[in-house]
């Protein structure tokens, strides 16, 4: 098991929560992916290590950004 830490910007409500949670979701290995809406922190769980550029293209997709 990996576990990694990103911080999203530009979620404003549940919806955008739900956004990130699917297209990360859809990452081969992810196993669990929880995001806090206060403070824009995405923990994403895998079976192992993940390419953050495919974490970050997946945030993408959603419509939001990672900060850096």
């Amino acid at each position: 098991m990996a576990t990694s830490t990103y911080t999203v910007t530009g979620m404003t409500c549940g919806h955008c929560v739900g956004s990130v949670q699917k297209e990360i979701g859809k990452i081969d290995g992810v196993t669990s992916v929880d995001v806090d809406l206060a403070s824009g922190l995405v923990k994403v769980t895998s079976a192992g290590p993940l390419a953050d550029a495919d974490v970050i293209a997946a945030v993408d997709e959603a419509g939001y950004e990672v900060a850096v």
